[in-house]
């Protein structure tokens, strides 16, 4: 009994350790919904869209940018990033808002992009690339 208590609490002690490791969490409900996150680019085009989406990239060295685009026909979204100084607003859309930009001076490692938004959001087209 001792032994299956031993490997019941190792087995929840991984769990936990798997389950929480990630520095922010996606959840959403979307309807025609398509993304992609590879290590440079990542994008997110949608028809429906309620919840948060995180992006992981990678700027492999000091000095690379992140270029972005993004609209939003109704609703608002809130897109922040964090290259590890915590989470900082990169951008804010409203219905009928379109933007483009380049974010300069990244620092190597994770670059998290994390879509908010706020209620429910209609015909979205975000794109984020490290340059």
């Amino acid at each position: 009994m001792k032994k299956m208590l031993s490997v019941f609490a190792l087995g929840m002690a991984l769990l936990f350790c798997f389950s929480g490791c990630e520095k922010y969490a996606t959840h959403y409900n979307a309807t025609a919904f398509v993304h992609s996150n590879e290590s440079d680019s990542a994008f997110m085009s949608f028809w429906k869209f309620e919840g948060n989406m995180v992006f992981q990239l990678k700027c492999k060295q000091a000095g690379q940018s992140l270029a972005y685009t993004a609209k939003l026909e109704t609703g608002s979204a809130t897109v922040y990033y964090d290259c590890g100084d915590g989470k900082t607003e990169l951008c804010a859309l409203n219905a009928g808002d379109e933007t483009q930009s380049v974010l300069e001076g990244l620092k190597p490692g994770t670059v998290y992009v994390i879509v908010e938004a706020d209620g429910q959001c209609e015909n979205g087209d975000f794109h984020f690339d490290i340059k």
